[in-house]
């Protein structure tokens, strides 16, 4: 298992906190120095606090949202790194919260088993991966800088997505491994031609572009984030009976598994379980190389290949100017103006 020395007890990384007035819950990422990359266990403390949330009779409606700048750019991966290790000896118990001295031995890394064991428990609510599937509450996700990864999953997972205009969808995966992921959940909620064009090109897609196919409910400015996710989460906890949120909530999840959102978990994890098979071409690869160069300036690297205004980096993205932002900003400049000589002449006829 990796060295877990430096990395915070999930119980930092992962707040919980609920308003029994308004019954409104809240799961706070607090890990802004790593951009709230949640570790195997606070994964892990994540799905049993949403259903944690999901049984308590004083919680109705559940916010996710991050501290700092972000709401998160995905999973912790220098510590998944020996997944990706070519070590034959590595374990992977304690994703599945099995002690290292427990009487259990992990299928080796030349079998199927090793990454198929892992990649289909993933597929269930207990990994922390899409817990809020099966949430029979109202969850909203308030996204800010970086949704990416496993950021991104739980937007595409809850009842609604709040965000601030300079938030970034996306998965970095597919600029460097290409794996399954979750690709039918957000073919889902994205729509298929334009998630088509995220899992090919592996470009972020804005806030704005986001609000355009449907994946987000609202898209204000940073300041006003805060205020406009309380917005909802009130307006949901106000809105109708616990008992009725549930049986409304059993029947969108009838309408997602019609759609086979669950099945498109477990083909996903099939398609993931196959990773050793796939040769590279040349492209950014997550193994020894790449860690040992490290993490970080290997991405960094890999996204100058891309077009500015397409980088996963905000600081190496070219903003792209936006004619509507700018015609605003020359209409208030305007009106300025005109207050500005209203005043002189009001002025004048007043002398």
């Amino acid at each position: 298992m990796s060295d877990n020395l430096n990395r915070p007890p999930p119980e930092e990384i992962i707040l919980y906190e609920k308003d029994p007035k308004t019954k409104i819950a809240t799961i706070t990422l607090n890990r802004p120095g790593h951009l709230n990359a949640p570790t195997i266990a606070a994964r892990q403390r994540y799905a049993k606090l949403v259903q944690q949330a999901n049984v308590d009779d004083e919680v109705k409606v559940l916010v996710i949202r991050g501290v700092g700048d972000n709401f998160g750019s995905g999973g912790d991966l220098p510590e998944q790194s020996e997944l990706f290790s070519s070590n034959q000896d590595s374990s992977l118990l304690h994703e599945f919260e099995i002690p290292e001295e427990a009487d259990v031995k992990y299928p080796p890394k030349d079998s199927y088993r090793y990454l198929s064991t892992l990649v289909h428990h993933y597929a269930t609510t207990a990994s922390g991966m899409r817990s809020l599937q099966e949430f029979k509450k109202i969850s909203i996700v308030e996204a800010k800088g970086y949704c990416y990864g496993w950021h991104f999953y739980q937007a595409a997972d809850a009842d609604l997505v709040v965000c601030s205009d300079e938030t970034l969808f996306g998965h970095s995966a597919w600029r460097y491994a290409g794996w399954a992921a979750r690709m039918w959940q957000w073919a889902l909620m994205m729509g298929l031609r334009k998630f088509q064009e995220m899992v090919f090109t592996g470009r972020p897609f804005t806030a704005k572009e986001m609000y355009e196919c449907h994946f987000v409910n609202s898209v204000v400015p940073r300041d006003q984030l805060e205020a406009e996710t309380h917005k909802y989460a009130l307006a949901c906890s106000r809105s109708r009976p616990t008992d009725t949120v549930m049986m409304q909530k059993t029947f969108f999840e009838v309408f997602k598994q019609n759609q086979g959102e669950y099945m498109g978990s477990v083909l996903a994890a099939w398609l993931e379980s196959l990773l050793p098979m796939v040769k590279s071409d040349g492209e950014l690869e997550l193994g020894d190389d790449t860690f040992d160069k490290g993490l970080n300036n290997a991405v960094k690297d890999n996204d100058e290949l891309f077009p500015e205004d397409w980088r996963l980096s905000k600081r190496s993205r070219k903003t792209v100017p936006d004619p509507e932002a700018e015609e605003i900003t020359q209409l208030r400049s305007q009106l300025a103006a005109m207050q500005e000589q209203l005043k002189a002449l009001e002025a004048r006829l007043g002398s």
